[in-house]
């Protein structure tokens, strides 16, 4: 965790605390949140990829950025942001997942989907998977949308044989929350970057009242950093669906602990500060 002056410092600051040899040479995609074209917080940063594709670039990485966006058609949303652009400064590819084929997705059963789920080949093909998200809550079931949520943009919203849809299904479902779950349990997740220097403590994906903790988070387990994500929502006051009870009783997570995606409890959560602001700002925290 660090409250940096400004994003390309904190970035490459946290990314030294990572063994980005790992890295090396390897097949790096990029789920970043391109959920709509509504400037951050809504959408990632462009200035938090910057300083990422530059690590990634120092060791050879090459970088796929994929995406399948839920608010707009997604080549329209990435163009509108500047996506495209920036990648092709480092070299990188962008995939957009509504243009697949079938075979260019997975089948995965998840136990609260009538059909099961697919997934972007992409991420599974990948040498390493990098998730970059937002601090936000979300008004449509999925209570907050963090890193666990982030990665329903790598499945399908169409099955590209029979049509099926699968957001109507999740976004209907009463087992929404168990279902993004699911899906972070059918690929690995190497990093998660949580992008805290502002979001929107109501409403959200896309609006709500803006907040500026101005941090920001790293970590390789998607449990731990929705954890934070989810205390720092509730430092600055939030929903009363995200206040309610014990962090690990919030559905994404007490699913996701369930499917053993990261940490079990509260009892494997660090967060180790890099500055004094942030080492402060922690001790706000709820940790339960």
């Amino acid at each position: 965790m660090i409250s940096p002056a400004d994003r390309a410092s904190g970035i490459a600051a946290l990314l030294h605390h990572f063994e980005l040899e790992e890295f090396c040479n390897k097949n790096v995609a990029i789920k970043a949140n391109f959920n709509s074209a509504d400037p951050f917080p809504a959408s990632t940063h462009p200035d938090t990829l910057k300083p990422l594709f530059k690590a990634l670039k120092k060791v050879d990485s090459h970088i796929v950025l994929a995406e399948r966006s839920g608010m707009g058609q997604t080549e329209n949303v990435l163009n509108t942001l500047g996506i495209p652009s920036l990648l092709s400064e480092y070299n990188g590819d962008f995939i957009v997942l509504d243009s697949l084929r079938k075979d260019q997705f997975s089948r995965f059963r998840g136990e609260h989907w009538k059909q099961g789920f697919l997934l972007a080949q992409v991420f599974l093909d990948a040498d390493c998977v990098i998730s970059t998200c937002c601090l936000k809550t979300h008004r449509f079931g999925g209570h907050f949308t963090l890193s666990l949520k982030n990665s329903v943009g790598a499945i399908a919203q169409y099955d590209p044989e029979t049509g099926y849809n699968y957001m109507q299904e999740l976004h209907q479902s009463p087992h929404q929350r168990k279902m993004i779950a699911e899906i972070n349990a059918a690929f690995p997740c190497n990093l998660v970057i949580l992008d805290c220097m502002k979001g929107f403590s109501t409403m959200g994906p896309e609006q709500g009242n803006v907040i500026e903790p101005n941090i920001l988070l790293a970590s390789a387990d998607r449990i731990s950093t929705d954890y934070v994500g989810v205390s720092i929502l509730r430092h600055f006051g939030t929903t009363p669906e995200v206040e309610k009870g014990k962090i690990f009783e919030q559905e994404q997570i007490k699913r996701a602990v369930e499917l053993k995606i990261g940490a079990q409890s509260a009892d494997d959560i660090e967060i180790i500060p890099l500055d004094k602001k942030s080492e402060k700002f922690a001790g706000k925290l709820e940790i339960l």
